[in-house]
């Protein structure tokens, strides 16, 4: 059985944490492509798509964003298999006309968030799980058509359109990349120490069965893959 291709917008101004965390979690040939820098796949020949998380609103006139929404735009119309995590996330609710605002508050650090759908993508996952958050946009309207997956007492944390699946958590993320993270935020010096405080390894082990969401994502772009590969096998 042959390797997904996928590509891998990274779209992190500072990528190497993002990089090292979806090639260890992705059991697929990634290709990457700095999206901040302005670089794009040159056309749609892969099996899926993968977006990461950015410091950047969807929202924002930055000049990098306005292609990446194009696109991914093209690519969810080709029927391409799509997982946006975070910004990605948010991308895929502007790319398919829902709305995407600043919360005016921020969630940050490991949180309780509610499966709420039935999909493919939280299958092994429990009911209410455990995952790291870091974000002050959210999806405020589900684009038209679009099923929720998952929420909390902050926002929407996941939904589907076809085969286009968004997460608003970071279920990519070690413990390493969640403290530097947290340390970084423009926050009170007391919440920033609750957060550190509980980037602990019984968190992080709670946070892990969050993961399996690759797994499924990847499992679900061959099916589609395969479903759409001729049998080559005579009669």
């Amino acid at each position: 059985m042959s390797r997904l291709r996928i590509a891998f917008l990274n779209a992190a101004h500072e990528g190497g944490d993002t990089r090292r965390n979806f090639r260890r979690e992705l059991d697929a040939d990634l290709v990457e492509f700095d999206a901040t820098g302005g670089e794009l796949p040159d056309g749609l020949d892969f099996d899926g798509v993968v977006v990461s998380g950015s410091r950047s609103s969807v929202y924002w006139d930055e000049e990098w964003i306005a292609p990446t929404k194009e696109w991914v735009g093209d690519a969810i119309d080709a029927g391409l298999p799509y997982l946006g995590i975070c910004w990605g996330h948010q991308l895929l609710a502007d790319v398919l006309g829902g709305e995407v605002a600043d919360m005016g508050e921020y969630e940050i650090g490991y949180r309780e968030v509610e499966h709420t759908g039935d999909s493919e993508l939280f299958d092994g996952v429990d009911d209410r799980f455990t995952a790291f958050t870091t974000h002050s946009d959210a999806v405020v309207e589900l684009p038209p058509g679009a099923e929720e997956l998952a929420s909390n007492d902050y926002s929407n944390h996941g939904f589907r359109k076809g085969h286009a699946f968004g997460v608003q958590f970071h279920p990519e993320y070690d413990m390493a990349t969640a403290e530097k993270v947290a340390s970084g935020k423009d926050l009170p010096d007391e919440r920033i120490q609750r957060v550190l405080d509980g980037i602990d390894d019984e968190n992080y082990a709670k946070a892990c069965e969050a993961k399996i969401v690759f797994e499924n994502f990847v499992a679900y772009a061959r099916e589609v893959r395969d479903a759409e590969t001729p049998d080559a096998t005579p009669a």
